[in-house]
């Protein structure tokens, strides 16, 4: 029996890697090794390895290595304890086969070791570019050290060959996220609307805002351009999902807090939805404010506008649903009431999702197993254009 093991560090990319892992663990041919680390065990960020726990799946290792600080040298620190800890289970799992999606300083920690230690490496959502974020750098790094390789679009498969990896290991599945998006019954609006305690109005923003780690620019005051822009909107509820733990996201954070206390009549604010509400929530608002990757990915499957704001997200593939703007107050104002004008609205209302229609973990599986039956080799040669 194959023994896979999945890292996961943080909320969203668990709510991502769901269908994989339910699709493993009833696999009667494999053995399911799950590792939950980062953000997953941090109290601060809502301790979501319960999420993992109550929808019925056994954590076999947690990994203890966020430090409270998200400087450079606290996030740098904490890489150095992830990979210690890593080293540790990797060899008590002895798994065949590590799987990881993203970019994110957790799963680069997990991929360096797991390459030293000579386990073979499946990549989910590799050949994109975020020229904003530092996630670059480890997106592409982790590229190189793994063995297979699932795009997102034929675009992002073309970059992975072009980073010198045999177009025979790499795959244009589409996007994970999507796969939920078509198969959880999401919540109905009176349901979703109990669970938050917030009341859906003519006009709400799901907003999500990440620091911008790769700007001279600062999070802080981009954010609070962001935060000027929906004072001016009065008729706009608001429902935020705090930030991550990359440098600035505690500030961040403390911004949407006292916002919140301020505007208590129009918004809410949540550590972690999960992905049942969360997806729930994006198929009720009007539009998606921010820079995180759903707005890009998930909310073109509900034909929503998405305001992305900044540079995090350049390089992405975007749909027609979403509106590019600066970080600056007057553009972002100008954008969300685009994005809710109903002619803009029209022009969207069938798009089709650049990134896939779903059952993306089934073709995941099939090319992992058939893979790990045929013998997968950890040398690579370099593939010449």
């Amino acid at each position: 029996m194959k023994k896979i093991c999945i890292v996961t560090g943080t909320r969203a990319e668990y709510g991502l890697l769901r269908p994989l892992i339910k699709r493993i663990k009833e696999d009667d041919e494999l053995q399911l090794q799950l590792v939950a680390t980062g953000m997953h065990l941090s109290p601060e960020f809502g301790l979501t390895y319960k999420e993992i726990e109550s929808d019925g799946f056994i954590i076999d290792e947690k990994i203890e290595m966020l430090l409270s600080s998200d400087t450079a040298i606290g996030i740098s620190k904490s890489m150095g304890l992830a990979m210690v800890g890593f080293a540790d289970i990797f060899e008590r799992l002895k798994p065949d086969m590590v799987v990881i999606l993203g970019d994110r300083y957790e799963v680069f920690s997990a991929t360096t070791v797991a390459m030293v230690s000579k386990i073979p490496i499946a990549h989910i959502h590799g050949g994109e570019t975020t020229e904003g974020a530092f996630d670059e750098g480890f997106r592409h790094s982790i590229t190189k050290m793994s063995c297979l390789h699932f795009t997102s679009t034929e675009e992002y498969r073309k970059r992975v060959i072009q980073l010198g990896e045999n177009p025979d290991r790499v795959f244009n599945v589409g996007a994970i996220g999507i796969e939920s998006i078509k198969k959880l019954e999401l919540l109905d609006r009176n349901e979703l609307e109990q669970d938050i305690n917030f009341k859906f109005d003519k006009n709400t923003a799901l907003v999500t805002f990440h620091p911008v780690t790769l700007e001279n620019s600062n999070s802080k005051e981009e954010f609070q351009e962001l935060l000027n822009a929906l004072d001016r909107l009065n008729d706009l509820k608001l429902i935020f999902t705090k930030a991550n733990s990359d440098t600035d996201g505690r500030i961040i954070n403390l911004m949407i807090d006292e916002y919140v206390k301020n505007n208590n009549n129009k918004a809410v604010a949540f550590t972690s939805m999960g992905q049942l509400r969360y997806l729930s929530a994006m198929k009720y608002v009007d539009l998606v404010v921010g820079n995180s990757s759903s707005g890009i990915i998930e909310a073109p499957s509900f034909n929503i506008p998405t305001i992305n704001i900044g540079d995090r997200q350049k390089g992405r593939i975007y749909s027609e649903t979403t509106i590019n703007c600066q970080p600056m107050e007057n553009e972002i104002y100008k954008s969300i009431k685009l994005g809710l004008s109903t002619k803009f609205r029209e022009k969207i209302k069938d798009t089709i999702n650049p990134y896939g229609d779903g059952n993306v973990s089934e073709k995941i599986l099939y090319i992992i197993k058939n893979s790990l039956n045929n013998g997968i080799k950890l040398k690579k040669s370099f593939y010449d254009l």
